[in-house]
């Protein structure tokens, strides 16, 4: 809404601001945590009530906590992006293309905010249906049925005809059905990893908020910026800030509930959120452009969540190829590939609670570390090194 009102300038110059991304950025972002750590408080109420884990004495704690806490984020979230991001008028357009996945967002929230409140817990089946039911959704309205650019990694060919330097890094254009092939399967992984790391109070909404406002500036400072992304060779996309006003909302959203998620939390977010910030980071690096930015922007999310898939699926493909993969209960029984996979626990900040003996405060801190010590480097080979 605001940045249709910038005609409002000729009558008083400030309002020109309206036209600035930083602006709405900053703007919807310090709007957005403060009305989340505002409000909440008076809500979570409404929310269902956490059952509680048996794996760690930190799981049991958290038994009859509200959950869900992602409802409110969003609906709170909604009249901010309403207020800061641009609306397109035909599909196609990046900004109308935006507001898809704003409810794709919501779709994602929903499937996990039943499955919160829900007697009996959804089935693996079930619950990974929809989050693919989200995700092909997703990725058509990221491409909005039009070609994709995509540019790789240690990838410097100047493909234009004659090659022109100046021209700058040409990228890859690819079909919007093949698109899907790669960015279905991404926004599935992030959208489960998220889930599965929020297990620790402040970890998944901690580890998000360095990932969406990293993949902010990223979007707005090199993708958003001709002249920064010529330099980089990488492809300029005019719309990339407009989805940094997407990630600095929301993450923004995402702070004010870490005001109350902190140790020892008030309020869980659940599925409702976790899966919801799992999409939203899965879109936010297709729209660089480049798939594999994901390991470097959230490369502990990913270890700690999505190797766990990875296990499950080992496992099964053991068992199908006939080799005993032993107990669930017992890790010294089976073969020693299958030892070996159960021995270690997943997600990975279980393990470390349970094997090693850390507290949910040791993990939230290291693991945050890890990860802000590996963005610069991942960063380095993914983006510089071309």
């Amino acid at each position: 809404m605001l940045y249709h009102l910038q005609f409002l300038a000729k009558a008083w110059g400030p309002l020109r601001l309206f036209s600035s991304h930083t602006f709405l950025a900053s703007f919807g972002a310090a709007l957005a945590a403060l009305l989340v750590g505002l409000l909440l408080p008076r809500l979570w109420n409404l929310l269902p009530r956490d059952r509680g884990k048996a794996l760690v004495k930190e799981g049991a704690a958290s038994a009859g906590k509200p959950t869900g806490a992602g409802l409110i984020l969003l609906l709170l979230v909604l009249p901010v992006l309403a207020l800061v991001l641009p609306l397109g008028d035909r599909w196609g357009d990046p900004d109308l293309r935006q507001w898809g996945v704003v409810a794709c967002l919501f779709a994602a929230m929903a499937t996990g905010y039943f499955d919160d409140r829900a007697e009996r817990p959804w089935g693996r089946t079930k619950k990974g249906l929809l989050d693919l039911a989200v995700s092909v959704a997703a990725a058509l309205c990221l491409s909005g049925f039009s070609d994709v650019q995509v540019w790789l990694p240690l990838d410097t060919v100047l493909r234009a005809s004659p090659p022109d330097p100046i021209a700058g890094y040409q990228p890859l254009l690819v079909p919007w059905w093949g698109h899907l092939l790669y960015a279905v399967p991404i926004l599935w992984i992030t959208m489960n990893a998220t889930n599965c790391t929020d297990g620790v109070d402040g970890l998944a909404g901690s580890l998000s908020l360095v990932a969406l406002f990293s993949l902010a500036a990223f979007l707005y400072g090199v993708i958003g910026h001709e002249e920064a992304a010529r330099y980089l060779l990488v492809p300029h996309d005019p719309a990339g800030a407009r989805w940094a006003i997407l990630c600095c909302v929301v993450g923004g959203g995402v702070a004010g509930y870490l005001w109350h998620n902190a140790a020892p939390s008030r309020v869980l977010m659940g599925d409702a959120g976790s899966r919801a910030l799992g999409l939203l980071i899965g879109v936010a690096v297709l729209a660089t452009g480049n798939p594999f930015v994901g390991l470097a922007i959230a490369p502990v999310i990913l270890a700690n969540g999505a190797t766990g898939l990875l296990k499950i699926l080992l496992l099964k493909g053991l068992a199908r190829l006939g080799v005993d993969t032993g107990s669930p209960d017992d890790a010294t029984r089976g073969h020693w590939l299958a030892r070996q996979l159960r021995s270690v626990r997943f997600p990975l900040h279980d393990h470390c609670r349970a094997k090693l003996g850390w507290s949910g405060e040791q993990v939230l801190v290291r693991f945050v570390l890890v990860q802000a010590a590996l963005m610069p480097a991942l960063f380095l080979l993914l983006v510089k090194i071309r």
